[in-house]
C-alpha cells in the first residue's frame, strides 16, 4: 500500500528554480500534506512533524538547482523528507520525548467501529520504539524496500527486516489485548 505521491508540473519546477513566490507556493500546496503525513507517521509528534514540514521545504527550495529530474519530482521531495524524519529519530532529544504525544485521532466522518480500529492501531504504532515505527511505515506504507531503509539508517537490510518482524508482532499483541479489553472483534491488520 504505497503512498501516492503528487507530481509537479515542470512549468511549475522551473518557475520556482527562477525564484518564481507562486511557484514555490504551489509546491508547497501539492507536497504540504505528503511531508507532514509522513513527518507524523513516522515521528508520532505533531511539532516534529510541522518541524520537519518546514526543514523539507527549506532544503527543497533551497537546492531545487540541484534536482536533476532522474525520478519524479514528488520521490525527490519524499526522499528529503524521510531524510528529515530519520535524522530526529537519530536525535537524542527525540529518543528522550518518545511517547509524550497522544496519538492522533481519526476524523469525525469515520464510522465508530472504524474510528475505534484506527484509534486502536494509532495507539499501537505509538507504542513502537521510533526505529521500528520508521521501519514499519516506510516498508508498509510508503512501499520501501528493505535495502532502501537500510541505507538510508545507515544499517543493514537484516536489521530493517528484524526490525519490522518484531514491530509487526507487537503491533499484533497490543492490538489482540486491546480487542480483548473492548470485547471487539477486530480485523486483522495488514502487516
Amino acid at each position: 500500500m504505497a503512498t501516492h505521491i503528487p507530481e509537479a508540473d515542470s512549468a511549475v519546477i522551473a518557475a520556482a528554480r527562477a525564484g518564481d513566490p507562486s511557484a514555490h507556493a504551489r509546491l508547497y500546496e501539492l507536497f504540504a500534506p505528503l511531508v507532514y503525513t509522513l513527518g507524523r507517521r513516522m515521528l508520532v509528534s505533531q511539532a516534529l512533524a510541522e518541524d520537519v514540514l518546514q526543514e523539507t521545504f527549506l532544503e527543497v527550495l533551497g537546492k531545487i538547482d540541484s534536482f536533476r529530474g532522474d525520478a519524479g519530482f514528488g520521490f525527490w521531495v519524499r526522499r528529503i523528507a524521510v531524510n528529515k524524519c530519520l535524522m530526529h529519530l537519530r536525535s537524542s532529544w527525540v529518543s528522550r520525548r518518545s511517547g509524550l504525544e497522544p496519538p492522533e485521532l481519526a476524523s469525525i466522518d469515520d464510522g465508530a467501529e472504524q474510528l475505534e480500529q484506527r484509534v486502536a492501531l494509532e495507539t499501537a504504532l505509538a507504542m513502537l520504539t521510533p526505529t521500528a515505527r520508521a521501519v514499519v511505515w516506510l516498508h508498509d506504507v510508503e512501499g520501501y524496500t528493505h535495502r532502501e531503509i537500510a541505507e538510508s539508517m545507515g544499517k543493514t537490510a537484516s536489521f530493517s527486516k528484524s526490525q519490522l518482524a518484531r514491530a509487526h508482532e507487537r503491533l499484533r499483541e497490543v492490538l489482540a489485548q486491546h480487542a480483548a479489553e473492548d470485547g471487539v472483534e477486530l480485523c486483522a491488520p495488514v502487516l
